[in-house]
């Protein structure tokens, strides 16, 4: 959530700077680099959830 909200800082903050650029072109490009780090959020979180339960518990043993 911190990489979105840091894209949509810096998108809000490049706005006023964009020169001649199309405001729908900005937009664009914002939402593309949002949805980036979205999408690179979730596939942490699943590869960190599956190293949790599959791949730790081989290498550390189990109590049972």
């Amino acid at each position: 959530m911190a990489g979105f909200l840091g894209v949509v800082a810096y998108g809000l903050y490049k706005l006023r700077s964009r020169g001649d650029q199309k405001m729908s072109v900005h937009l664009i490009h914002m939402r593309v680099g949002a949805q980036g780090f979205v999408v690179g959020a979730m596939t942490f979180g699943v590869i960190y959830s599956m190293y949790k339960e599959y791949i730790k518990p081989r290498f550390h043993g189990s109590d049972d």
